[in-house]
């Protein structure tokens, strides 16, 4: 059970590790995408899409190549310290790029429904474009931040062909529940370990879409609201 407790503890360390660090990014490239309009938008669609239309172990190759221990960036970031190849920081950038796309799509639809007419509203009455994302793009964007981090965070929980081509599968390291599944899979007598791991992976992601929902409603709910007494004054 010990073994148990620390696949699922490092499973859930490297999921929020590389969504947390995500985000922000998910949030800028998804706010350029619904709001900009210039040349090669296409093209950096594509791009942000691409982990999750492309096979898993070339995503884990071109991770390897660029953050390992012989990858430009993988020196450089050792400069300072931080080592991604085979240790548990690669598998959360593995978790956490393969999730990007998942991340990006429901942000990208809550800032494209802002209404333009009241952002032009504030503009016109001096409220600069930081202000403007603060006080409406974000507010509005709430729900799909929300509903990206979860399907990110589910994507993250179960990812599997990136990581175990980019930083292994090693116990207590970057052996995470489903790299731990695909381990106990080729030993002989572990059946019950693939069984309690296999209903926990599953047990977390229903949490985590069941606890999605209730907040997105809720979120949603309170914007309503919000808005009614707004129509009402």
């Amino acid at each position: 059970m010990t073994d148990i407790f620390d696949i699922v503890l490092l499973t859930l360390k490297i999921a929020l590790t590389g969504v947390a660090v995500t985000l922000p990014i998910a949030i800028i490239l998804a706010y350029i995408l619904a709001k900009g309009n210039f040349a090669g938008k296409s093209l950096l669609s594509a791009l942000i899409m691409l982990p999750l239309v492309m096979p898993p172990v070339v995503t884990g190759l071109i991770l390897l190549e660029t953050f390992g221990p012989n990858g430009f960036l993988g020196r450089f970031f050792a400069i300072f310290g931080v080592e991604f190849g085979f240790r548990w920081t690669g598998a959360a950038l593995a978790a956490g790029l393969v999730a990007l796309p998942l991340i990006v799509r429901p942000i990208r639809q809550g800032f494209e429904a802002v209404d333009p007419d009241l952002e032009e509203a504030l503009e016109i009455s001096g409220l600069g474009r930081w202000r403007r994302f603060i006080l409406l793009d974000l507010p509005i964007a709430l729900p799909g931040i929300l509903a990206g981090i979860i399907l990110g965070f589910t994507k993250a929980l179960g990812e599997f062909g990136a990581t175990i081509t980019f930083v292994a599968s090693i116990p207590g390291e970057t052996q995470t529940i489903s790299l731990a599944i695909y381990s106990f899979l080729q030993q002989a007598n572990a059946s019950q370990m693939v069984l309690v791991l296999a209903s926990l992976s599953i047990g977390l992601s229903i949490f985590a879409v069941v606890i999605s929902e209730y907040l997105t409603q809720k979120i949603s709910d309170s914007l309503r609201g919000k808005r009614g007494a707004e129509n009402v004054a």
